[in-house]
């Protein structure tokens, strides 16, 4: 069954603009709280990162869920992967994060965990959206849930991260540039590295609730990579909103992306004997990984774009690694999902079994010129049932048959239709992808 309002990572959108208003959240708190209160005994817990509008989704929450019945567990600002861990820790019922990752400041999302600390069920959430056209309906008094907040859940999960290496690793030797986003990592980011001995420059830890990913952070790499090089760093880090994505920066100032980490991770790990099957991409993976890791006999598959599809085919083919080019990274034998943090240390880790520095240890891949245009859209629409686009695919498909690849896909958290294009050749590339992206506006407007 098609959802009418979860997407691939939630519910997310516009604060003040329908489903992202606090009415529906209450309801939706109530409603996931109905269905959850059928699976069995236990708590939800809520965390979010530090938008100025999560304070009133936390209370919307809060009260559809004890309306339920169901007892709540409040964390205030924390990464998305906590939630998804002491969820695990505290067995309880779900995790819900009020997040909306890299978007900017006006956005805000609901996403959910099941008690097992990965995505929600996808019969969980239709009977949840099942719920969500009928009217609220009470319950006795003493039959209301509880809430209570956990004070030290910033200390519980930067003691996880720091355990997530075997043996603990020691980064005495290193000076890190930590770029928070202003966003959910700001306190457990530079104390994890901190703790593990790092000299640790901070930027972006700074919430004001209206400057999250705001010229900042993983989706803004620039800074970081000027930053590293300004203090003679040995790498630098920047993490989304929420915390379940990374990208890099060696220290030469490169910044490194979510492909080229994970096959740092994939050859450390094949290299130590670690390595359990292959690793999963999706269809966005630059084709210069996939050749990579073929070259190195570390077998590749792709998934659908979003990390709950990665997971799944990690999950379907026992493999542990995966993730997306913009640093969504899933270590299956650390984490249930994508975890900044996690990921980041699972690099430092192979820098310090071989001895190498971050730009030695991705010399190995080399990355197609790729060009992505979003072209923005009033609704959705099957691209592939408008002729036109099919033939102007079909066109620039056969012009880079065996040298690269086209896609065209929906966004499944922001108005807009992906234009994909990558090979051999850049000005080929960028001559394709505009020629497609005339084409699809054409054919929307």
């Amino acid at each position: 069954m098609a959802r009418k309002y979860f997407g691939t990572d939630g519910i997310r959108g516009k604060v003040g603009d329908f489903p992202i208003t606090p009415d529906f959240v209450l309801k939706l708190g109530w409603a996931a709280g109905k269905v959850l209160a059928d699976e069995g005994q236990g708590k939800v817990v809520i965390g979010k990162d530090t938008r100025i509008s999560g304070y009133m989704f936390e209370s919307a929450l809060e009260a559809g869920l004890s309306a339920a019945g169901i007892d709540v567990v409040l964390t205030g600002p924390i990464p998305t992967p906590a939630i998804a861990y002491l969820t695990r820790t505290f067995n309880g019922l779900a995790g819900i994060v009020i997040s909306a990752s890299h978007n900017p400041f006006y956005d805000n999302g609901i996403k959910f965990f099941g008690g097992n600390g990965s995505k929600l069920a996808d019969d969980v959430e239709l009977r949840i959206e099942a719920l969500l056209d009928q009217d609220i309906s009470g319950i006795n008094s003493f039959r209301l849930g509880k809430v209570s907040r956990l004070d030290d859940a910033a200390g519980r999960y930067i003691e996880y991260c720091k355990a997530s290496t075997t043996p603990q690793l020691d980064l005495s030797h290193l000076k890190i540039v930590v770029d928070a986003g202003h966003g959910a990592t700001y306190q457990v980011g530079p104390a994890v590295f901190r703790e593990l001995g790092a000299d640790v420059v901070v930027s972006g830890d700074k919430p004001d609730g209206l400057n999250i990913n705001d010229g900042c952070g993983s989706t803004c790499p620039e800074g970081l990579a000027a930053k590293v090089k300004e203090t003679g760093a040995d790498l630098g880090i920047a993490f989304d909103g929420d915390g379940d994505r990374v990208i890099m920066v060696d220290e030469q100032g490169n910044v490194v992306d979510g492909d080229e980490l994970l096959f740092v991770i994939a050859v450390s790990r094949k290299q130590q004997g670690t390595l359990k099957g292959g690793v999963v991409g999706t269809l966005m993976t630059n084709l210069g990984m996939e050749k990579a890791l073929e070259a190195q006999e570390i077998p590749f598959a792709r998934a659908k774009v979003g990390d709950r599809y990665v997971n799944e085919l990690m999950s379907e083919r026992g493999w542990q690694i995966g993730g997306e080019s913009s640093g969504h990274i899933i270590c299956r034998d650390v984490s249930t999902t994508g975890d900044g943090i996690v990921a980041a240390l699972q690099v430092i880790k192979a820098m310090s079994l071989s001895g190498k520095p971050l730009s030695a240890l991705r010399q190995g891949m080399s990355k197609f010129p790729q060009t992505m245009i979003n072209v923005h859209v009033a609704k959705r629409k099957d691209l592939m049932s408008v002729p036109a686009i099919t033939e102007a695919v079909a066109s620039s498909e056969t012009a880079l048959a065996g040298r690269g690849r086209v896609l065209l896909r929906p966004s499944g958290t922001e108005p807009v239709i992906r234009v994909m294009v990558e090979g051999e050749n850049a000005d080929e590339v960028k001559r394709h992808a505009k020629q497609l992206v005339a084409v699809v506006e054409k054919a929307l407007a």
